[in-house]
């Protein structure tokens, strides 16, 4: 088990102005990138909403990054079953 807390590297990243301190087994851009990805998102909304507390914030940002996600797996899925009836018809006239 302590090898694996000496696998993650520390990452500082700065989210709605405060600051903290991330440990990543992956590469530190990748964190980078999401926080900074997050950060503009949290910002929009208290630029929208000056009156919100962070965690308000936080949790306008949470609805609207598990919105997308549901949007997103909606879209794979609708493509997963476009291809799987595509390879039936292609299977089909093979025989």
């Amino acid at each position: 088990m302590e090898q694996e807390a000496t696998d993650k590297q520390p990452v500082k990243v700065t989210i709605l102005n405060q600051s903290f301190t991330l440990l990543t087994e992956g590469d530190p851009r990748d964190i980078i990138e999401l926080a900074a990805q997050v950060d503009d998102l949290m910002t929009s909304i208290a630029r929208k909403s000056p009156n919100l507390d962070s965690a308000r914030v936080a949790i306008f940002a949470c609805l609207h990054l598990a919105d997308q996600l549901r949007s997103r797996q909606s879209e794979l899925s609708h493509k997963v079953r476009e291809f799987a009836t595509m390879l039936e018809q292609a299977i089909g006239a093979e025989n």
